[in-house]
């Protein structure tokens, strides 16, 4: 590749020992602007880099499928982005360093979907669910766990529902969404 004062920077092509391989731009020895990232584990990454790090919008593509499309600050999942999983379930909205955070919609496999807020990777406030089998249904949400259905809109009555009735959803949502969040870091955040 290029180089300017016994450093990289232009364009260039760097392979490591463990079989990663970075094609695209450096600046003053540091991966910076638009590059393609191919982690030893097999995962991909192409977009934009600054100082070595993945920052700004780009691809990431996991080993077992994932996909990201969005925004990165220093490596990390931050702004608005989209991710599908293999299984078909996939999220669209915001992120805040790597956690699904303020507005987003989350869609399983079948057809179900939570579209509404989110704090720290988990639905938190208020949110709309849909199935096919029933009319949309806006409720309250803590950590995950839904809390309240509001029953009638027109008159604003808002029904609490027991711990026991709330695992017809939220346990069986939660553990889905959980399970999408678990080790998100551990590829992007590899030395390389």
């Amino acid at each position: 590749g290029e180089w300017k004062d016994d450093k990289q920077d232009g364009r260039g092509y760097e392979i490591w020992p463990d079989g990663s391989k970075f094609d695209g731009e450096y600046k003053n020895g540091k991966k910076n602007g638009k590059g393609k990232l191919v982690f030893a584990d097999g995962s991909i990454y192409e977009g934009d880099f600054l100082e070595n790090d993945i920052h700004g919008f780009g691809i990431y593509v996991w080993p077992d499928s994932r996909r990201y499309e969005g925004q990165w600050f220093r490596n990390k999942m931050h702004g608005n982005g989209r991710i599908q999983w293999k299984d078909g379930r996939k999220y669209e909205g915001d992120y805040f360093e790597d956690k699904k955070h303020g507005f987003g919609t989350f869609e399983w496999g079948d057809g179900r979907a939570y579209n509404g807020q989110w704090l720290n990777g988990e639905q938190h406030g208020r949110g709309t669910y849909y199935s096919k089998e029933q009319s949309p249904k806006v409720g309250e949400w803590i950590d995950g766990r839904r809390v309240l259905w509001i029953e009638d809109s027109d008159s604003n009555i808002a029904k609490m529902e027991s711990k026991k009735n709330e695992n017809e959803i939220s346990n069986e949502n939660s553990n889905q969404i959980q399970e999408g969040n678990e080790n998100l870091n551990e590829s992007i955040n590899k030395p390389i």
